[in-house]
């Protein structure tokens, strides 16, 4: 199995973090936080900011470009050799999208935290701090069997490519009862739905037997659910259960309905 996630104890003091709180409810107030109190030598990566491409139409929280993502892995300090812990609040799907993006850049060694910031403030130290690091210079290794674009999702939906669709969104937005943000109800044709959030155990995620149920293990998986903020979480989960052959469509359900039909109900 791919290691994915750890706990507080298994991590060393001299790896660089990365905090991505966030709130989808107040954009703001996850630079706050970090304002108040982070991780000493932590950088702070917003979502709006830093983990989507906000100026483009692919969803609410589109794919950023291959140049922003290196430009932000450069101007951070990161290098390939590091070992990179990347925390939210604990339970949240933020620092999952972080993590999707360095492993899409092929960083080797990232892991993300469970427990989130909580959990690490009882063991190191917690500072207002704001830490510079020298910029790099990086050679990336993008891991493009990683990412679906929409025209690979409707080849699946049509039936020309074979994987399964796995929706993260909460069941009632799925079979089209119930849209908050979205224009359109429902779910792309012929996908299934696991809510990311029965992946959560308090500040924690970790693979469950009932989402291990849903899809098996040979199977192509295409997670989406919303804007791809959430269905990293099953991204990750997946991966730390021995998935290989995952990929994640970010534009996700707020990209499809620009351009093709949806469906409603249930696929078992």
């Amino acid at each position: 199995m791919a290691k994915v996630f750890v706990t507080v104890d298994e991590i060393k003091e001299e790896s660089r973090f990365i905090d991505t709180r966030f709130s989808l409810t107040n954009a703001d107030e996850g630079l706050q936080l970090y304002k108040e109190g982070h991780m000493n030598g932590a950088v702070y990566w917003d979502l709006n900011r830093d983990l989507s491409d906000m100026t483009s139409k692919e969803g609410r929280h589109p794919m950023p470009k291959k140049e922003q993502l290196q430009s932000l892995f450069e101007r951070t300090g990161l290098r390939y050799e590091d070992i990179i812990y990347i925390y939210d609040q604990g339970g949240m799907p933020f620092a999952a999208r972080a993590w999707y993006m360095l492993k899409f850049a092929g960083f080797p060694n990232v892991y993300i935290v469970n427990g989130g910031f909580s959990a690490l403030a009882e063991k190191f130290e917690v500072t207002t701090a704001q830490k510079e690091y020298a910029q790099t210079t990086l050679t990336l290794q993008w891991q493009e069997q990683m990412y679906a674009a929409r025209e690979d999702v409707k080849n699946i939906a049509d039936g020309k490519e074979q994987a399964t669709l796995l929706d993260a969104r909460a069941a009632n937005r799925y079979r089209g009862e119930h849209e908050p943000l979205d224009p359109v109800a429902g779910h792309i044709p012929t996908a299934k739905n696991f809510d990311w959030e029965q992946v959560k155990k308090g500040a924690s995620l970790a693979p469950t037997e009932e989402l291990l149920a849903k899809v098996e293990k040979d199977e192509e998986v295409v997670v989406y659910c919303g804007s791809g903020v959430t269905a990293s979480p099953l991204f990750a989960v997946l991966t730390e259960a021995g998935y290989e052959q995952l990929r994640l469509y970010v534009g996700s359900y707020s990209d499809w309905i620009t351009a093709y039909e949806v469906e409603t109900g249930e696929n078992k």
